[in-house]
């Protein structure tokens, strides 16, 4: 009986291994030919819900990370009691922080300490969306440092940095073509952010706008099942509670509009005046790492001593805000504290978020302006804690120049539809204030400007990064050898190829159409004929005459726009398209012109 059981095991494991087998050979290939194009709707859904689950399991680690030490060591209940600590600790804290950050960050490399937002849009811009291990390893570290050690800091921009990362990692692994990575790190941040704050409308949005710069139907959808199913992991941790509990809020009078708009344009040019602090203190990241994070750390002393409520995250100061708990003057000193110690410690490299820090500013600045309308129109006037609210939404919008996604955050933090009337007043005016009359782009542009880099978001550049060249690259092609005989010819001519790849000592070297060769041939059989003479041994395909063009290789996974990039650096007249299938193998898969690309833009984009 016992020496039948492995026979039959063998015979289970053998259909299974050959579907194994199938898969692997057949079913990836075949899902990462439809991710080349535009249209891969379903691939690409299945791709935002694997996205969403990992980030979300990320983000629940990483909120472990901050929480346990903080609620195990601060006095008191909570993760954010500073205010209880001894002066002279709340002192040595970020100052010992500072020391510790800068002594590990002055040991890595320049590209492997930039973290946060910034980074996501540099590799999108420059490498196609590709981030390694390293990156968020140094990211997650960082950032919970920072907040443990009671920086100035918030956690949604780190969380962005590690959802973006880590999806990024997973197409990598999946070995994507280059535009589904890009879209991966879209669905990261988006699912981020709906599970830093429970709010999956505006992770969307904030992705699309914020990150992405662009709008597109085939986006939407991987993004949306991101930033859900992301939403759905952190709720079944922390409930289905938003990030802040707000009461119930409706703006009292139309009389008060007038007073919307001027918090409005003060909250504008507080934004304006936080950006401009990080950009000019931005201007000395030349010197050297460790000297600009501890003199971060000793400007964050003073304020954490005198001003506790600015160390940390500090969302319990911003619901004690809402639920109208503190009074103007604390509102006022600890808004204008959190702006200018964020603002100096974010400059000079201070790894932090600023997600966080301007809902801070926001619902203290536009709290305290809400206590000035009580005391000015009280019978009309709102609660304090809907000019909170008010403020926060208008401060995100002024310095991301995201009031969509400034505007749908709002709506989700409140659940409550009374707020869009006057969210959508003061976020418009806000930012026009920030970026018209004082001439501030987003934040995150400012720092990548004060970098040396750039952010290409034009819509060509955007049609030509959405698409891998698999999606219009020519399959029918022969490789062959520069020298053949007669008999070689006409066989390489039967399979009825319409390219053929002439091979050199380092691998094609020149593409003509086949049509030359068949015209060359029969040109030849027609003299031998008349003449009587006898067919060439050999032909040598780079000495007949025929439409040749220069080549230059393109890696598979890369999009119409590294295309481009590809033509004008090797001054080619064609790619072949490849793809490393065993370590020192490239398998060429096939042709690409630029005509080909330049046809593609003009008649079959979506």
């Amino acid at each position: 009986m016992q020496s039948g059981r492995p026979a039959t095991t063998l015979r289970n494991k053998a259909p299974m291994g050959k579907l194994r087998q199938k898969i692997t050979d057949n079913l990836i290939p075949l899902f990462r030919r439809r991710l080349s194009g535009v249209d891969a709707l379903p691939q690409l859904a299945v791709l935002g819900l694997l996205s969403g689950i990992l980030t979300g399991g990320v983000i629940l680690v990483f909120r472990f990370a901050i929480e346990w030490p903080l609620e195990h060591f601060l006095p008191g209940t909570g993760s954010e009691s500073f205010e209880q600590l001894h002066i002279v600790t709340r002192g040595i804290l970020p100052l010992a922080g500072a020391i510790g950050l800068g002594l590990m960050l002055h040991h890595l490399a320049i590209h492997d300490r930039k973290v946060g937002i910034v980074h996501i849009m540099e590799r999108l811009n420059y490498h196609q969306g590709y981030m390694s291990l390293k990156s968020a390893a140094v990211q997650f570290v960082s950032a919970v440092a920072t907040i443990v050690t009671g920086q100035s800091a918030g956690r949604e921009g780190p969380a962005v940095h590690l959802g973006a990362a880590f999806s990024s990692l997973l197409g990598q692994w999946m070995r994507l073509p280059n535009n589904s990575i890009r879209t991966l790190v879209a669905c990261g941040c988006a699912a981020a952010i709906a599970a830093s704050f429970n709010t999956p409308i505006s992770g969307v949005i904030f992705a699309m706008e914020v990150v992405m710069m662009e709008y597109t139907i085939a986006g939407f959808t991987p993004i949306i099942l991101a930033a859900v199913s992301a939403a759905i992991v952190t709720q079944a941790v922390y409930g289905s509670e938003p990030a802040f509990s707000v009461p119930p809020l409706t703006m009292n009078s139309l009389l008060e509009i007038p007073w919307v708009l001027a918090i409005a344009v003060i909250i504008g040019i507080a934004a304006a005046g936080f950006i401009q602090l990080v950009d000019t203190m931005g201007r000395y990241h030349h010197k050297p790492v460790l000297l600009r994070i501890i003199l971060a750390g000793l400007l964050m002393v003073p304020f954490a001593m005198l001003v506790p409520e600015t160390m940390g995250i500090g969302y319990d100061t911003v619901s004690e805000t809402i639920h109208g708990d503190l009074g103007f003057w604390i509102l006022l000193s600890v808004g204008l504290a959190k702006l200018v110690v964020t603002g100096l410690s974010l400059g000079l490299g201070m790894p932090s978020g600023v997600i966080g820090p301007t809902v801070f500013m926001g619902a203290t600045i536009g709290g305290a302006m809400g206590l000035i309308g009580a005391q000015v129109m009280p019978e009309q006037s709102s609660s304090v804690g809907f000019y909170a609210m008010l403020g926060m939404g208008a401060m995100m919008g002024a310095v991301l120049q995201a009031p969509l996604a400034a505007l749908m955050a709002l709506m989700e933090l409140t659940r409550n539809p009374n707020i869009i009337l006057p969210g959508m007043l003061i976020i418009t005016t806000a930012s026009l204030v920030t970026s018209e009359a004082f001439g501030k782009k987003s934040l995150f542009l400012t720092i990548l400007k004060s970098q040396g880099l750039s952010y290409q978001n034009s819509p060509v550049i955007q049609a030509l990064r959405r698409v891998s060249v698999g999606a219009i690259m020519d399959r029918s092609i022969l490789r062959t050898e520069r020298e053949l005989t007669i008999e070689e010819a006409r066989k390489a001519l039967k399979s009825e190829p319409k390219w053929l790849l002439v091979e050199g000592s380092n691998g094609p070297t020149a593409l003509l159409p086949a049509v030359d060769l068949a015209r060359f041939l029969e040109d030849a059989e027609e003299e031998a004929a008349e003449e009587g003479g006898k067919l060439p041994e050999t032909i040598d395909l780079v000495a007949i005459p025929a439409n040749r063009r220069d080549l230059a290789p393109v890696q598979y996974q890369a999009t119409l726009e590294e295309a481009l990039h590809a033509f004008d650096k090797g001054r080619a007249e064609a790619l072949y398209v490849q793809r490393q299938v065993a370590p020192m193998i490239q398998r060429v898969y096939g042709v690409v012109l630029k005509s080909d690309i330049e046809s593609y833009y003009q008649y079959r984009r979506s």
